[in-house]
């Protein structure tokens, strides 16, 4: 399971002294990005392919507060995905001091920037999506093709 330790900071805050709904999908979307790099996909690659991840869909499920200066682990699984890769359910999880604060799932998919639509990943992109660790709720999506 890929994870990384991050630390919720001030800028991560609400009115109620908790971190805000959207620094969860913030947060998220940080240690994709930190997996996709580690696995040769850097912002730059992503830029030269003319290609990006897009999300359709966020749902946020809260069970613990964290607050400021909490020191959260961050995982990052995959609950569903495309036989091409095209499609993708993400899965984050926030646990602080082993305890489940937060989850996040988003369907995403991956766009071509200069067709402005949905498109295949390259087969060394779509690979690590593969090798990803799986949820128990993991569900086979249906690909991109129509």
């Amino acid at each position: 399971m890929y994870e990384k330790t991050l630390v919720a900071g001030w800028g991560d805050m609400d009115f109620n002294s908790h971190m805000r709904n959207t620094a969860y999908l913030d947060k998220s979307a940080n240690v994709r990005m930190m997996y996709f790099a580690q696995c040769g996909f850097p912002m730059a690659e992503f830029m030269r392919l003319k290609l990006g991840p897009v999300v359709m869909r966020d749902e946020v499920e809260y069970f613990r507060e964290c607050h400021l200066l909490d020191e959260i682990t961050v995982t990052f699984a995959m609950a569903g995905l495309s036989d091409d890769a095209s499609r993708m359910m993400l899965r984050n999880e926030f646990f602080r001091k082993g305890v489940l604060c937060a989850r996040v799932t988003s369907t995403a998919g991956w766009f071509d920037l200069a067709n402005r639509k949905l498109t295949v990943p390259p087969d060394n992109l779509a690979q690590p999506l593969r090798e990803l660790a799986r949820t128990d709720d993991f569900k086979v999506l249906p690909g991109s093709a129509r």
